[in-house]
């Protein structure tokens, strides 16, 4: 499960960006993501990517958008069907590809995640992409509600300030995940 690596996050000209959440913090989970995204599509591992998007309207935005940080609405950030929330290039969806839409912190929260995952007769999930903290975390926490066996791969997640970085690593494995290295990854993956 590829988290909201969209260019409103990730790219300088990104909204987000425009708020002073710099994507350069977020920018160097790239290319671990890109190997993971590899590797998966290499031995048939559905790949599955999560995009955060409003209305243009913002009546989906809930309390996040009108009351904790309004300035994602001023910078009309994530707005469906525009460039900000289309998946980074460099990690661009193939035919085959899952997309789910989301317009809150959790992948599973109003979406159709979890009924594409049981379709897909999915047990383990392997988590990458931002943030580390909030959508990340929050999809993990859910997943894990799930029973589903989840791996957040701790070098292919990144949040703004390395300190809520490590907070949601060490408490993510504490009780919602198993937290490896890309490395790891590969050489289960290889295994297979």
């Amino acid at each position: 499960v590829v988290i909201d690596m969209q260019n409103g996050f990730c790219k300088e000209d990104g909204s987000v960006n425009a708020i002073g959440l710099p994507a350069s913090r977020l920018q160097p989970v790239i290319r671990p993501c890109a190997r993971l995204i590899s590797l998966a599509r290499s031995i048939v591992v559905p790949v599955i990517y999560t995009r955060y998007m409003f209305r243009s309207d913002y009546l989906d935005g809930g309390l996040m958008v009108h009351e904790l940080m309004p300035a994602l609405k001023t910078v009309k950030t994530l707005i469906s069907g525009s460039w900000d929330v289309e998946v980074v290039e460099e990690l661009a969806p193939v035919d085959g590809d899952f997309i789910i839409d989301k317009n809150r912190p959790s992948s599973f929260f109003g979406t159709n995640l979890d009924a594409t995952l049981k379709n897909l007769h999915v047990e383990n999930l392997v988590v990458c992409g931002v943030t580390t903290n909030c959508c990340v975390e929050t999809t993990v926490r859910d997943a894990s509600q799930r029973d589903y066996r989840t791996f957040v791969v701790g070098d292919a997640v990144a949040e703004y300030e390395d300190d809520r970085h490590e907070i949601a690593l060490r408490s993510m494995a504490m009780l919602f995940a198993h937290v490896v290295t890309t490395a790891d990854i590969e050489e289960a993956w290889k295994s297979r």
